[in-house]
């Protein structure tokens, strides 16, 4: 579960297997995503929702202080080839 297993629409493959939250950040906002929502995940961490106008939702999770981004994937996508 890292960053370089999934594919983002709009932002192509990310080849580090975790980012620091403000540079993964600054990668979504200049791909058009918007952070909309957070909450609790497993692990202490925090599952991110991340919105695009074109593209599916992206789901982001963070470490529990947030500092670092682990993975992000689309969740309708999870699973399947390349994504």
């Amino acid at each position: 579960m890292t960053l370089d297993k999934h594919q983002i629409d709009g932002i192509g493959k990310i080849s580090s297997k975790t980012l620091p939250t403000h540079k993964f950040e600054e990668i979504m906002q200049q791909a058009g995503y918007r952070r909309i929502s957070s909450q609790p995940a497993e692990g202490a961490r925090i599952k991110v929702d991340w919105y695009h106008y074109k593209w599916a939702k992206v789901e982001a999770i963070y470490t529990p202080d947030q500092k670092v981004a682990i993975t992000a994937y689309h969740p309708e996508k999870k699973g399947v080839a390349g994504y």
